[in-house]
């Protein structure tokens, strides 16, 4: 687990059971990690667009007499004051500003991919998965559709679920008689209930889910196996997803490191992408 302060929030929470209304607090407790430690309940209320006795039930769920002792544990384990901002970064407009708020998510997401183990683990039941299912509904369709694009270069029966309705189902259920024992899933905000409805089948039917979403929080975290979390900027009108896709590509890498022919395949690709006269070199 990072040491990041966004870490040592999503350590306090983890083991928990929390509501739906809980989780949201907990989402964006770990997006204002720096700020969480100072906020009043009120305040954390607005940010979440909850309620504050919600606040207040969700410092009580997590082992604390109320908000205020939530508060004082975090404060007590925040780490220094960070510089004030300088006049240049206050000069930055929207759009560098949301570029920069995405440099901060990759920040992030090094720091959680300092300890290795759940990346690798992930890549070994990607790997051993005959066929491997690929999930992602409507925002997180072509973080899905990405993946398996590349994933199909290495891997010899990738199975992309990119549209929902009542086949989805179907193509899981067909997945799992040919063989299948894992499914990948990006699961972007907002959040479909088809793909929260899908990940329950899809372990019902005896899969194991790994799933890429912004937080540790977001709704498919009950319906996953190993769940790798890699926030989703929020500056613009609609999200921004440069911590997901790479993670995605990453997730790629840790896959292909157990594919022993995966080099091989590669090689091929390239061989017959020559022959063919794929590319403009």
């Amino acid at each position: 687990m990072s040491d990041s302060p966004a870490g040592r929030l999503q350590a306090l929470f983890e083991g928990h059971r929390l509501t739906p209304t809980q989780r949201r607090i907990a989402h964006c407790m770990v997006r204002r990690a720096a700020d969480a430690p100072f906020l009043s309940s009120v305040e954390l209320a607005e940010l979440a667009g909850v309620s504050q006795p919600s606040v207040t039930r969700f410092a009580v769920a997590l082992g604390f007499d109320g908000y205020p002792a939530l508060r004082r544990h975090l404060r007590e384990v925040a780490p220094p004051e960070q510089p004030a901002a300088t006049d240049e970064d206050a000069g930055h407009n929207a759009y560098q500003q949301a570029v920069l708020a995405e440099i901060e998510n990759l920040r992030h997401l090094a720091g959680l991919l300092a300890d290795p183990a759940p990346v690798e683990r992930a890549g070994r039941l990607l790997a051993g998965s005959r066929p491997l299912l690929v999930l992602g509904l409507r925002a997180a369709s072509s973080q899905a559709r990405g993946f398996a694009y590349f994933a199909a270069k290495v891997h010899p029966d990738v199975r992309l679920l990119d549209e929902g309705g009542s086949m989805l189902t179907d193509r899981i259920d067909a997945a799992v008689r040919a063989g299948a024992t894992a499914l990948l899933c990006f699961a972007l905000p907002r959040h479909p209930r088809e793909v929260v409805e899908a990940l329950e089948y899809a372990r019902t039917a005896g899969l194991r889910v790994v799933t890429v979403a912004e937080s540790a929080f977001a709704p498919v975290a009950a319906h996953s196996d190993l769940l790798i979390p890699a926030a989703v900027g929020t500056g613009l009108a609609f999200d921004t997803a440069c911590a997901p896709m790479l993670l995605g590509r990453v997730l790629l890498e840790a896959m292909a490191d157990e594919l022993p022919d995966a080099q091989a395949r590669l090689e091929q690709f390239d061989v017959k992408a020559a022959e063919r006269g794929l590319f403009v070199e």
